[in-house]
């Protein structure tokens, strides 16, 4: 395996049990992440983009497939392994409110880590190692003894970055962390993150369905749609030449603000297929302006089209001419 590789998903598969079925969250994804790199995953609500990076931090235990850290299968591991890991692979939450317990303090949210996981004991270090990570996030130390509910949303998601980086991990995986911000604050946490990514050489999965947002952030997209990817490429090859209907639909929804450049948008039509006792065609051919009988027949695997670009679509050559 390529020792730049930090992170990489065979197969990853994870279904929930329901009254009527199997529930397909993630269905046979795979992927490899370069250290010190950002692989963005955009999608609708629902496709399976959160169950993913839970998987891969092994908080939702996987159905099926592997998952290989540093070269090393974690699929399998022991709690007591697992445990030992986290050190290395971190979350940052969505809700930057649920998210923190509201009885504790920044003091209390932040060193908590250090306490778990034994980095520090005396109360007098973990207070300094607090200090100092909420200046390397933009936290005046005055703040120190507050609780959640008296800051703002930006400065609580600041806390939840505080806390993802206590232990000084290697892999993070950020969901959603700026959909429940205002515009403004937005920018300030994703150029948080960015920096922190050069300082640090940190690896990101950044999860969201914001299309401008994940323009910025990443270096590479996977585009999922009902548990699966169906486009893979690296950021600026995916906005220059999408080849899936869907990721073109998602593209012609991002707003352009010049009135003379106004690009057409594409509307999607159809019922979305249930994610539960998936048929076996194309998961997207209910809503595709381009399915045909061959569409029908089986769900499309991911293919390499040219170097380092995959589609799952079985007119996808016929589309990018």
């Amino acid at each position: 395996m390529n020792k730049d590789i930090i992170i990489e998903a065979r197969g990853l598969k994870k279904y929930f049990r329901t009254p009527r079925g199997l529930l397909h969250a993630v269905d046979d994804v795979s992927f490899s992440l370069e250290r010190g790199k950002t692989l963005g995953i955009v999608g609708e609500s629902g496709c399976g983009k959160s169950t993913t990076g839970r998987v891969l931090l092994r908080l939702i235990e996987p159905t099926a497939g592997s998952i290989f850290f540093e070269g090393r299968d974690i699929t399998g591991i022991s709690q007591n392994e697992l445990r030992a890991l986290r050190k290395d692979m971190q979350l940052i939450f969505q809700d930057p409110f649920s998210s923190l317990d509201p009885r504790k303090t920044l003091r209390q949210i932040i060193g908590e880590p250090l306490e778990l996981h034994h980095v520090l004991s005396d109360t007098r270090a973990i207070a300094a190692r607090v200090a100092e990570l909420m200046d390397v996030v933009g936290l005046s130390a005055r703040l120190i003894n507050s609780y959640p509910h008296e800051l703002d949303g930006g400065r609580r998601q600041r806390v939840g970055i505080a806390r993802a980086l206590a232990l000084n991990p290697k892999f993070v995986v950020c969901d959603e962390p700026v959909s429940a911000l205002d515009v403004s604050i937005q920018a300030q946490i994703l150029n948080l993150l960015k920096s922190l990514q050069k300082e640090r050489g940190l690896t990101y999965i950044f999860i969201t369905h914001d299309l401008s947002v994940v323009n910025y952030f990443s270096d590479e997209i996977a585009v999922m749609y009902l548990g699966r990817v169906v486009e893979k490429a690296p950021t600026e090859r995916l906005f220059e030449h999408p080849v899936h209907p869907y990721t073109k639909a998602l593209l012609s929804a991002i707003p352009v603000p010049d009135l003379k450049h106004r690009q057409e948008r594409i509307i999607l039509k159809g019922e979305i297929t249930s994610p539960v006792n998936l048929p076996d065609e194309c998961r997207f051919a209910a809503r595709c302006g381009f399915t045909n009988e061959t569409c029908r027949k089986c769900d499309p695997p991911l293919v390499e089209i040219e170097p380092g670009h995959f589609v799952a679509c079985a007119r996808a050559m016929e589309l990018e001419s």
